[in-house]
């Protein structure tokens, strides 16, 4: 397979494969276990593999999948060594994923036919919300593009204050109202500044409230509506920001998001904190939604355009 024939920024790459540090040990520590004494994959070792993978937080579906992919080729090639479970796993993961999701982007780019670009962004508190926002503000404006920032969690005081201190590092304009205001009416008003403005990005956080579906549905319906407004085909990307250091949690929230909105993009943060490395594997396969950005540190630029194949090579490395 050719997968892995493409060269991959320096910079970036030693980011990812230390961010990825211990989900890596952990994984492999797993998976000598699963092989040891082992010469040849057999269904022993199979089986021990699929309880590592579904250890590691890859997902029972996904992990399945895995397995079924290395059985063939076990009974193709006839005869295959433990030695090279590791490449087989690497080829074979990142040839399910190449299968499930759309082309990787290589940097933080924005669709050319729309000015301003609106990202409506959601996710329970805690998650790493704010951050990547801020992260996202800091990336697109050093591609010299103009970016404004909203401030539609009302819910939480809080927020609006992390979101403004974000905003004044990165100096761009954020727009926001009161505690308790209409989220709405926030999203609005930060659309038309944006188009005063001649804007090129804008960013709008909103609250993130699963406790009761059915009020975060009816919220966020009403915040595309009345953004639409201003922008006809507002927003252009709904991106749902996961904790991967939550494991199948984060599994569990992408299930009542999309079932709350219609989610066109992922963003995966805490990677670097936690063993827990292979949620962005099963989450990348299972919802047929692109994992657009991966968080991979406490810096500015650790939040990562991400690719599918950098991901499983740093991983599986």
């Amino acid at each position: 397979m050719s997968f892995f024939k493409k060269i991959f920024s320096s910079d970036k790459k030693e980011t990812l494969d230390k961010g990825l540090e211990k989900s890596k040990t952990s994984f492999f520590s797993k998976l000598s276990k699963a092989v040891a004494g082992k010469s040849k994959v057999d269904d022993d070792v199979l089986d021990n593999l699929e309880e590592v993978l579904i250890s590691s937080d890859v997902g029972v579906d996904t992990t399945l999948k895995i397995i079924e992919r290395i059985e063939e080729r076990v009974d193709r090639d006839k005869y295959l060594g433990t030695d090279e479970l590791n490449l087989i796993l690497r080829e074979e993961i990142a040839g399910l994923l190449s299968e499930t999701s759309g082309e990787d982007a290589t940097d933080f780019v924005i669709p050319e036919n729309k000015k301003p670009y609106v990202l409506m962004v959601v996710g329970v508190n805690g998650v790493g919300k704010t951050t990547t926002i801020g992260k996202l503000a800091a990336q697109f404006k050093k591609k010299g593009l103009n970016v404004v920032l909203g401030a539609a969690d009302t819910f939480r005081a809080a927020a609006i204050d992390q979101l403004q201190v974000w905003a004044d590092r990165v100096d761009v304009p954020l727009v926001r109202q009161d505690m308790g205001s209409d989220p709405a009416s926030v999203a609005y008003d930060t659309l038309k500044s944006a188009v005063a403005k001649n804007a090129d990005v804008v960013i709008i956080d909103t609250a993130g409230r699963l406790h009761n579906k059915i009020n975060l549905m009816t919220e966020l319906t009403k915040i595309k509506r009345v953004m639409q407004k201003v922008v006809a085909d507002a927003p252009h990307d709904v991106l749902l920001v996961l904790d991967g250091s939550t494991g199948q949690n984060a599994f569990e929230q992408a299930k009542q998001f999309t079932l709350a909105t219609e989610v066109t993009a992922l963003a995966v943060t805490k990677l670097d904190g936690t063993a827990k490395g292979g949620v962005v594997i099963g989450i990348s396969d299972q919802f047929k939604i692109p994992v657009k950005y991966i968080g991979v540190g406490e810096g500015i630029d650790d939040l990562q355009v991400f690719n599918k194949f950098e991901f499983v090579d740093s991983f599986f490395k």
